[in-house]
């Protein structure tokens, strides 16, 4: 099995930190008790630009949420046929060639889901196996791979496509003024990134998957996710996370690892997806790294904010293209999210 291709798509609206900041100001008016605190925040955070689905000024009008979910469904569409194209063009190959989709996002709804519309839009086969997947967060764009590279084993002549696509904007809460929100509101962009999965007796070049593992962490399920109501998605982000990410992700790398008579210090690249500074700073201790074994992470993390399940795409992306590791090169690429758990895929180059 093989990452054969890996391509991101971004909405044309992009803002520089300083000045989402000062826009959100305006969006929350006198609703902020302390507008300072917004500014502080888009500062430390880590983040230079976002790239949002609308401009700036449209985001008053967003009165619903199913007029937030129509610009998502819209976009989704639109961002995903993107990606995913340009994935197949750097893989050489065509839509007729996607033996299964799985969709992937945490920040919109639809029945027919994006997959089904995208069958449509790109003329893949009806008899496309599809896959939407719903509620992972942060660890979807790991899991994705995962379950793709399940699919491919028992396919082995077949390709399938992974489509992640997160509108974060599209989920702000203009009545809610908690830490959380507001954390989020700094941190989080829209994005997209498809990645191609290659069977084994596919002749396609790229890192090879070698195994995958999935972890789950019991009673954790308050730690991160939505609070979902008649306003839409209401952001659930304890300050445990760290915490979380520090006490799990080690053991769980050390035992991974361990099965394929390999430690950390074997692993030449780590693809992590991009969480924010405190979460980078925790996996940099969990898994005893210096800042620059998460280089990429961090200046994904600057040009374009946390994209959830999309981040660690984007690292991957980032990697493939322009700091692609020496051939027999081990690597991890992992992420952490809501349940809470953790996806691990280790690679060989």
């Amino acid at each position: 099995m093989r990452i054969a291709g890996v391509a991101s798509a971004l909405p044309k609206h992009c803002y520089e930190q300083q000045a989402l900041g000062s826009a959100l100001k305006w969006y929350w008016g006198d609703r902020l008790e302390n507008p300072r605190l917004v500014e502080v925040l888009h500062a430390n955070v880590g983040v230079d630009r976002r790239y949002l689905t609308l401009p700036m000024e449209a985001y008053p009008e967003l009165d619903t949420w199913g007029k937030a979910n129509g610009v998502w469904i819209e976009t989704a569409e639109e961002l995903g046929c993107q990606a995913i194209c340009q994935a197949l063009t750097r893989a050489g190959l065509g839509a007729q060639d996607i033996g299964a989709l799985f969709f992937v996002s945490i920040t919109g709804i639809s029945s027919p889901s994006v997959d089904a519309r995208l069958v449509n839009r790109m003329n893949l086969s009806p008899n496309v196996r599809r896959v939407p997947i719903f509620g992972l967060g942060c660890v979807g764009g790991a899991a994705g791979i995962a379950r793709a590279a399940d699919y491919v084993r028992a396919y082995p002549d077949q390709v399938a496509a992974l489509l992640s696509v997160e509108l974060c904007s599209l989920t702000w809460q203009r009545d809610d003024l908690s830490m959380a929100n507001l954390i989020s509101c700094a941190l989080f962009g829209d994005g997209a990134a498809a990645v191609l999965v290659a069977g084994a007796e596919r002749d396609l070049p790229g890192p090879r998957i070698i195994a995958t593992r999935s972890t789950f962490y019991p009673d954790t399920q308050d730690v991160m996710g939505w609070d979902v109501s008649e306003k839409g998605f209401g952001i659930v982000l304890s300050p445990e996370v760290p915490g979380v990410v520090r006490e799990h992700l080690g053991r769980d790398a050390d035992a991974f690892l361990a099965e394929h008579d390999l430690t950390r210090s074997d692993i030449g690249c780590w693809i992590l997806h991009t969480g924010g500074p405190k979460v980078l700073e925790a996996t940099e201790d969990a898994l005893g790294l210096d800042r620059s074994a998460l280089a990429a992470s961090w200046d994904c993390l600057r040009a374009t904010g946390n994209l959830s399940s999309a981040s660690v795409l984007f690292v991957l992306e980032e990697i493939m293209m322009h700091r692609r590791p020496e051939p027999g090169t081990w690597s991890v690429l992992a992420a952490m999210g809501p349940g809470f758990c953790s996806e691990l895929v280790l690679l060989r180059w």
